[in-house]
């Protein structure tokens, strides 16, 4: 395979001066960047790039751990950090670990190995300890409030917005609260923050009876609503995790001819607005933006973007 070094020998300079043209650099004559360029085109070669990024000492890859892209959630934080990586020249790899702890740890010893020069979590099935514990080897950003483990972090602040909202439910006399989450409370810091905003707001836990989990899709939304339906639980008020999801849960009672119960979405989409139904807006095309941000830099920084309760039913 042709390197930089046989390009040297066969057109008579040096590495250094071969090197500058290669990387477009000033202070090569005209005459010896016209008989190098020959010699590359020649043996059709083309410069390695692991080996540039080796020297250079950055990859400008980034690597983006998402549990999955199905919940708008993953998806608009994405949409954020590829805005902004696009403007800077970096390449995004998205990392699917399905919060499989085993498929995170491989990825930390990838950014340990300079495969990536940051990493971003979204979300995470690991301890955020363990985590950390791999900052040495380079950034790593957390898409949640990291408490008191010491790591850069950007994300939305969610609980008062969820005391807001859930505030505004009780004042409107509903009592029997049917909420939808991706994940257990006691697993994920977004359902742990929506069951700590209920529980301030009403004095108790939910029924349990009426959380159901594992709730990403508007088919899922749609299935919830059937079991809430069929299960005789009735709800007068529903509390889903998306603007996607809750539509699909309305369109259950719909199909089926029956009366909706009240209800919310969140993430602020497109069916929220053309609907009219009341949403909160996370902001999370801006958190991605920011995760971005902190991960292309060596800061050790934390960004708060506040959400936003959309009432719609004034």
């Amino acid at each position: 395979m042709t390197n930089i070094h046989d390009i040297a020998k066969l057109s008579g300079y040096s590495v250094s001066t071969v090197s500058r043209v290669l990387n477009q650099k000033n202070y090569v004559s005209d005459d010896a960047r016209v008989k190098i360029q020959q010699v590359i085109d020649q043996m059709d070669y083309v410069p390695n790039d692991v080996a540039r990024d080796l020297s250079r000492g950055k990859t400008y890859n980034i690597g983006v751990v998402l549990p999955y892209t199905k919940h708008a959630y993953f998806g608009q934080i994405l949409d954020g950090i590829m805005s902004e990586a696009y403007k800077l020249g970096y390449r995004v790899l998205v990392l699917l670990s399905n919060y499989d702890q085993k498929k995170e740890r491989e990825f930390l010893e990838q950014l340990r190995r300079k495969a990536f020069d940051a990493l971003i979590f979204t979300s995470h099935g690991l301890p955020l300890e363990e985590i950390a514990k791999y900052l040495k080897y380079g950034q790593i950003v957390c898409c949640q409030n990291p408490g008191d483990v010491k790591m850069p972090a950007a994300y939305t602040e969610r609980y008062h917005t969820y005391v807001e909202a859930f505030t505004w439910v009780k004042e409107h006399g509903y009592s029997k609260i049917a909420i939808m989450q991706n994940r257990d409370y006691r697993k994920s810091a977004t359902s742990e923050k929506t069951i700590a905003a209920f529980q301030n707001v009403f004095g108790v836990m939910p029924d349990p009876k009426l959380i159901v989990n594992n709730i990403t899709t508007y088919d899922n939304g749609y299935e919830a609503g059937k079991y809430y339906h069929d299960s005789g639980l009735n709800p007068d008020f529903v509390f889903a995790n998306s603007d996607d999801i809750a539509t699909g849960f309305r369109q259950f009672y719909i199909d089926n001819q029956l009366e909706i119960p009240a209800f919310m979405g969140q993430e602020g989409q497109l069916p929220s607005q053309i609907l009219g139904f009341s949403t909160i807006d996370h902001q999370l095309t801006k958190v991605g933006a920011a995760a971005f941000k902190v991960a292309s830099s060596d800061e050790q920084q934390i960004i708060r973007i506040p959400s936003i309760f959309i009432n719609r039913c004034k």
